[in-house]
């Protein structure tokens, strides 16, 4: 799944190290491993899915990670995209992606599903976590789980699965997509039996927000992955339901909330360019820089990441450290500000 905005009305909070850029560069992983591919497999009927496992060349043991992770992943290209784990959080032998391939992106699944064939070596950065499944710990109060996925956005749903039963938490999941071919990993899922429903849209029509949250318990926790329409339905429907927690992860762009016009002036031209109010910064870089670096769009990979030489910025994003804040970091995909911004470019 190629992963996009994310969100959470159960704030959750991940661990990312990171090196200081200097000034003038662009934030960065600290670290990527090296990986090649070892496994490739379709995993829908209609062949527009590929699941991609691969392992560290040597065989040695890749990062830990948990159920929710997702990983930066370097193409052959040097394009750079972000992908969730669907592989066994327990299994440090290898790591599991599936990509759909969409016909008219940004070149990201059409690369991974002609160029990462077997034997072929990239880069990926360790995991992190901005979906984590919180559940099983101590004085833990979630009384069951309730799970839906959209399409693709089976992947980071998927590890989940062993986990709750794992930790005896009780649990339901419902998957929907336009048809039964275009539903990835239903062969895996089958072994839960009836605590996992199959919805087709061509046969059934759109699942309503009630069909999708089914009969939610006090305490109960939803956990959700899907297009925006789904994930919006269902934050409607839960808006008085403060006893339910809910989780998500969207893959596709959210508007922006509550935006004003702001200006962008860039420090080496003195020119200056108009943020709309329903406009990103990073859209009105890119209007003036077409080759500004960018990538996920959604506040989470930081290779947008600009410095600010003056001005306030309005940070909406929490994945910059606070050296990185300090030091005048500011990612223009979702970050925004009130009065004009000279930034370092």
């Amino acid at each position: 799944m190629l992963l996009l905005l994310l969100g959470y009305d159960a704030i959750n909070w991940f661990d990312g190290r990171f090196s200081l850029p200097t000034p003038g560069m662009l934030a960065a992983p600290c670290e990527f491993i090296d990986v090649v591919v070892t496994e490739r497999a379709a995993v829908t009927g209609d062949q527009s899915a590929v699941a991609i496992t691969f392992a560290a060349p040597d065989g040695s043991p890749l990062p830990a990670w948990s159920a929710g992770a997702h990983i930066d992943v370097t193409l052959p290209s040097g394009t750079v995209r972000q992908y969730s784990l669907c592989g066994d959080p327990t299994d440090q032998s290898s790591y599991r992606i599936a990509v759909r391939l969409i016909q008219d992106g940004r070149g990201g699944s059409a690369e991974v599903h002609s160029a990462l064939t077997v034997g072929t070596e990239f880069q990926v950065a360790r995991p992190r976590n901005a979906f984590p499944l919180a559940v099983g710990g101590y004085n833990q109060t979630t009384s069951a789980v309730r799970l839906i996925a959209g399409g693709i956005g089976v992947t980071p749903i998927l590890p989940m699965l062993d986990m709750l039963d794992r930790t005896a938490t009780p649990w339901s999941m419902i998957y929907c997509g336009r048809t039964r071919d275009s539903l990835a990993f239903l062969s895996e899922l089958a072994r839960f039996g009836d605590r996992v429903t199959i919805h087709e849209d061509a046969t059934y029509g759109p699942a309503s927000a009630e069909e999708l949250l089914g009969d939610l318990t006090v305490s109960s926790a939803v956990y959700t992955c899907g297009p925006p329409p789904m994930i919006d339905a269902l934050r409607a429907a839960l808006v008085d339901r403060p006893d339910v927690e809910f989780h998500y992860e969207r893959f596709s762009l959210a508007p922006v909330v509550d935006g004003r016009e702001f200006d962008l002036r860039f420090a080496s031209s003195g020119e200056v360019v108009r943020v709309a109010a329903d406009q990103t910064a990073l859209s009105a870089i890119l209007g003036a820089r077409p080759d500004a670096t960018y990538s996920c769009q959604q506040g989470f990979c930081r290779s947008c990441a600009v410095r600010v030489l003056d001005g306030a910025p309005e940070h909406r994003s929490t994945a910059l450290s606070p050296g990185e804040l300090d030091a005048g970091y500011f990612l223009p995909c979702v970050s925004r500000s009130e009065g004009c911004l000279t930034i370092d470019m």
